[in-house]
């Protein structure tokens, strides 16, 4: 369930006026807090809901940055779609018609562009573009377009991990703004730090300065991630990835994709994720990603999703009934 469904309907029906930094990044200065043992305090609630697209609008062409006026103006017709579907009449679906997902009810992007202003959530390329699939991952890509084509749904292994409630949808790592549950929260001791994420409530315990690396022969599905601090910026590097996550099935990287996070407390209610993911086997090259996160006075709800729910049962026993229908049933 969303946070919503936690009685805490998230439909921001005005816009809430805030400071509007620059463009911040690795270089930016910081006024981090300390913890007690004297490195930066990351630990908190932080909100990463935005409406600024990962990749910049075709239209936009090399525009980087959004004048004052476009970023209001986009927030300001978010404010009215919200608007408009909150007072919008109930409208019922017809048995064997397309019932669409949740409604609008149920979906928490937020208003907000990043305070930056920027036209993508990309930073690097400079286009603002993912960069162009290489060969071998252009031939992956079109093998699973025909296999998900032709077996939407053999089994519960065909559909994806969000949809099967092993991971979250937007949890990765890396981490991406998606449809609800943008929301984190951060731990810290002198040696471990936690990101706990709201989506299916996936935790990653990671140490800090020390740690075995795994052979490449051993993966996990957020992969391993190994801890340190440059300055007042967290790096984290994580390796050794499972074909299968959040990120790994909606970009089609492959486990041997290479990640670094980073994450800058800019000021007490900004903290800067930025990630760099290099997969030599998907793309012509790396890319990066900078997403500023808001503190948050409000809690981490749970997010009631586990495997096996009845909606699994739903899904191939539908597929089934279409087998059936025309033919292709194999008993």
């Amino acid at each position: 369930m969303s946070h919503s469904e936690q009685g805490v309907a998230k439909v921001t029906l005005t816009v809430i006026v805030i400071m509007v930094l620059g463009p911040i990044g690795a270089g930016a200065q910081s006024t981090a807090l300390q913890t007690d043992w004297g490195h930066p305090d990351l630990q908190g609630v932080w909100d990463f809901r935005t409406i600024t697209p990962m990749e910049r609008p075709e239209d936009l062409g090399d525009q980087a940055f959004l004048s004052a006026e476009e970023a209001a103006g986009l927030e300001q017709a978010a404010v009215d779609r919200e608007t408009r579907l909150w007072n919008e009449a109930a409208r019922r679906t017809e048995a064997g018609g397309n019932v669409g997902a949740y409604n609008n009810f149920w979906l928490d992007r937020g208003t907000r562009t990043v305070g930056s202003r920027r036209t993508s959530l990309i930073v690097d390329p400079p286009d603002g573009q993912i960069p162009p699939l290489s060969e071998a991952g252009q031939q992956r890509a079109d093998a699973r377009q025909v296999y998900r084509r032709d077996h939407p749904a053999d089994s519960w292994e065909d559909r994806s991990v969000g949809e099967r409630c092993v991971l979250g949808f937007n949890s990765g790592p890396p981490m991406e703004p998606r449809a609800y549950n943008n929301h984190l929260q951060l731990f810290q001791t002198q040696d471990y730090v936690v990101i706990y994420n709201e989506m299916v409530h996936d935790t990653r315990i990671i140490p800090i300065a020390h740690g075995v690396e795994l052979p490449d022969t051993v993966t996990q599905w957020m992969g391993q991630s190994l801890g340190r601090w440059e300055g007042e910026t967290l790096v984290v590097d994580t390796t050794n990835f499972y074909n299968k996550n959040s990120f790994t099935e909606r970009h089609g990287s492959t486990p041997g994709m290479q990640l670094v996070e980073r994450f800058t407390r800019t000021d007490a209610n900004t903290l800067v994720y930025q990630f760099t993911v290099e997969d030599q086997d998907t793309w012509t090259m790396p890319w990066t990603v900078e997403v500023p996160m808001a503190r948050s006075d409000d809690q981490v709800w749970e997010y009631a999703c586990h495997e096996g729910n009845y909606g699994m049962d739903g899904i191939l026993a539908g597929h089934r009934a279409e087998e059936l229908a025309n033919g292709s049933l194999r008993r």
